[in-house]
């Protein structure tokens, strides 16, 4: 499953305890990503998506800065709404 955050940052862990002890590990991630990198303890299989890192980057830092904005509940709750739809948009693409 195609996930670039902590879900990553944890099962890299495991990927290269088990590379280190002699496991063959594949990683199969799009070719766009912001943590999914290469290493010496498992084999990288890449495929292209629809998006580049520029454009997956933008939509991750308006996210975060929605957090920080003013308005009444109702207009942050659906900027954090429209927001998760298009982060959500870059999984389902990949």
């Amino acid at each position: 499953v195609p996930v670039d955050g902590s879900h990553w940052l944890s099962m890299r862990e495991v990927l290269d305890i088990l590379g280190q002890k002699g496991h063959e590990v594949v990683v199969v991630a799009p070719d766009v990503s912001l943590h999914i990198k290469p290493s010496k303890n498992f084999v990288m299989k890449m495929y292209s998506v629809p998006y580049t890192l520029e454009e997956m980057e933008k939509d991750f830092k308006a996210f975060f800065h929605v957090a920080f904005e003013e308005g009444s509940f109702f207009e942050r709750f659906f900027r954090v709404f429209e927001g998760i739809k298009r982060l959500t948009n870059f999984g389902v693409a990949s």
